[in-house]
């Protein structure tokens, strides 16, 4: 995947424990992404947490991001960043996120990625994609206990994307 200078992008270069939450309690789509959201926000690379909510939402009315198995990985481009950013969310109760097979969703995967880098953007789902098209890798991230399992769980899966 190129990037900026050629470089391979990888989903555990994105995340960050700040940008991990393994106890999400909130109970919809809009709670979950304004949540996942404000963690972004947090970060201070981009200060306007509704601008977030507003573009990933826009998405989501193009068709849900909750691709099934349990998973979702809602996403949109901004203009005002210059890098990808990714967001990993847990709930243990699940949410009901519009999904394709109409199950509850439990893992999220949001990533916010620069208006005029389309190619890093679907390259980048399509590795989050790939990571989670397995569902034992899917019931790994569920049983999670501490945040370093997501980053040892992804980098096994990523050792064979090519």
């Amino acid at each position: 995947m190129d990037g900026a200078g050629g470089k391979d992008i990888k989903i555990n270069e994105l995340l960050k424990d700040k940008y991990i939450e393994l106890d999400l309690k909130e109970r919809t789509k809009k709670e979950v992404i304004c949540k996942l959201a404000e963690v972004i926000a947090k970060s201070g690379r981009i200060k306007n947490k509704n601008l977030i909510l507003k573009a990933v939402m826009a998405r989501e009315e193009l068709g849900s991001t909750g691709i099934g198995n349990g998973v979702a990985i809602p996403h949109a481009k901004l203009k005002s960043i210059k890098k990808p950013f990714l967001v990993f969310g847990r709930s243990m109760e699940g949410v009901d996120f519009d999904s394709l097979d109409g199950e509850k969703t439990y893992i999220f995967f949001m990533l916010i990625s620069p208006q005029e880098e389309v190619g890093i953007h679907l390259k980048l789902l399509a590795r989050i994609s790939h990571v989670i098209r397995d569902k034992f890798t899917v019931k790994r991230l569920r049983k999670i206990k501490i945040k370093e399992d997501v980053y040892s769980i992804i980098s096994d899966v990523e050792r064979y994307f090519k």
